[in-house]
């Protein structure tokens, strides 16, 4: 595949194999850009921004609604791409999919409902008289970064927000998963985009996300990625509107009155999708001392259970991590637990860059698979005494994205939502769950800002003051 800027699709010499993380074919290649493309798309899309500027909200809807109808019709297509370039199940390939079209539609609906309000300047001193009202208008330009992990839909939320909101928007795929995002441009060039209005250049991560965000002409920088990688691009960026969306280690509390049954299922279910490659993926079980020992006996059939394999063998319910090392590094942590007196339960054997789904008890907080982001399919227990203790510890991190709890207790669940820090709260489910309706973003150092694309439109805007004297 080509990559696209200023208008038309663009071809490069230096080429990037995407492979499929499962057996390491080559899926296809893409352009290797440079600093030199970002500058030519940046430049591009400084004429889409005042193209899109000029375009009525009620047709740029159009051109979203009918983006999100040509995603429905493709859905296998797209979702067999995003299995084979990411390793996930196609099944969660598919399911993908249907979330990213809900988030174009949903973005085509805010298309419409982009307004100002009134402000009543007759209560002011000397405003007696006089009428005042604020307008939204777009920033300009847009630079949309995305991980791996979820390589349509978190493209989707970016794109389709500052899309609605009226900008262009030069997108900067991950360079291990670039093809289902070119392929988001090719449908939005056939639904009418203005081919001015959108840019994707393909490469390393370093070169081209750093130019991305240090040119002047970019005004908003929505980036979703690592804690370190976020760090240095809110620090490149300078002087203009930044929505990071960085890493957690999410917590799931398990109170006495819980149904373990109940909680061992979703435990499994939010804990091994996409091989635990999900930011808000449950990685720390909290659980009290009474239940600790009957909540290991639920969890561990269900995990030793779970098939890992081919992505595209209807019975695998977990695919590969999206490289070796990145496996390697998983079993290291393992490991590293078991060493410092954990209790392997289930799995921590690794082939390749598959990684048999894990469980590991007795985890001290101190321990690199509890107080850093695993980011793979591991999920570790500890044990705690009360309400109190696991709310400290649930917080003892500097991430604060999405926390999860069990029990029927009313007044725990509130002083757990009330007292936990983090951006995303869930009460008896766990915490890898997401509308892409709702506000999402993170608390302390999983970042700032909000996506779903309602907020993320806000985000994309920005507000004028106009006053009739």
């Amino acid at each position: 595949m080509k990559m696209f800027l200023r208008g038309q699709w663009a071809d490069k010499s230096e080429k990037i194999e995407v492979r499929n993380p499962f057996d390491g074919s080559v899926v296809d290649t893409v352009p290797e850009g440079d600093a030199g493309d970002i500058a030519s798309a940046v430049e591009g899309a400084v004429e889409g921004a005042a193209l899109m500027r000029r375009t009525a909200g009620y047709d740029r809807s159009q051109i979203l609604s009918r983006a999100a109808e040509l995603m429905r019709q493709r859905t296998d297509e797209l979702g067999r791409t995003i299995s084979l370039e990411v390793g996930k199940t196609f099944a969660e390939g598919k399911t993908e999919v249907q979330r990213a079209t809900e988030t174009i539609q949903l973005s085509a609906e805010e298309a419409k409902r982009i307004c100002g309000e009134m402000v009543p300047l007759d209560g002011a001193p000397g405003g007696a008289g006089k009428l005042g009202f604020t307008l939204r208008v777009p920033c300009g330009v847009v630079a949309a970064i995305t991980p791996f992990n979820f390589p349509l839909n978190l493209v989707c939320h970016k794109v389709g927000p500052a899309l609605a909101a009226g900008n262009a928007v030069v997108v900067k795929p991950a360079s291990d998963t670039p093809l289902s995002a070119l392929k988001l441009v090719e449908i939005l060039l056939e639904a009418g985009l203005p081919p001015a209005a959108i840019a994707c250049v393909t490469g390393p991560g370093g070169t081209l996300g750093d130019a991305l965000v240090r040119d002047p002409r970019v005004r908003k920088v929505s980036f979703t990625g690592s804690r370190e990688v976020g760090e240095k691009l809110c620090q490149a960026a300078g002087l203009k509107k930044v929505t990071l969306e960085l890493g957690s280690n999410s917590p799931l509390i398990v109170m006495p009155d819980a149904d373990l049954e109940k909680v061992a299922e979703l435990a499994v279910l939010t804990g091994y999708a996409n091989a635990g490659q999900t930011c808000i993926s449950t990685q720390r079980v909290i659980a009290m001392g009474e239940v600790y020992g009957d909540l290991l006996d639920a969890l561990r059939p269900k995990v030793a259970a779970l098939k890992a394999g081919d992505p595209f063998d209807a019975e695998v319910k977990m695919g590969p991590m999206i490289r070796e090392k990145d496996a390697e590094r998983v079993g290291q942590w393992v490991d590293e637990a078991v060493a410092g007196g954990a209790r392997l339960l289930a799995g921590g054997r690794r082939h390749g860059s598959l990684f048999e789904p894990t469980l590991v008890a007795d985890v001290k907080p101190e321990m690199r698979i509890s107080c850093d982001e695993l980011f793979g399919p591991a999920v570790a227990v500890t044990r705690t005494a009360s309400l109190e203790e696991a709310i400290a510890l649930a917080n003892d991190s500097r991430y604060g994205l999405s926390a999860g709890i069990f029990t029927q207790n009313i007044d725990w669940a509130l002083r757990f939502a009330r007292e936990v820090d983090s951006g995303n709260i869930h009460i008896n489910w766990g915490p890898a769950w997401r509308a892409d309706l709702m506000p999402y973003g993170g608390l302390k150092e999983s970042g700032f800002g909000k996506e779903g694309p309602r907020y993320a439109v806000e985000e994309m805007t920005e507000t004028k003051m106009v006053v009739v004297h």
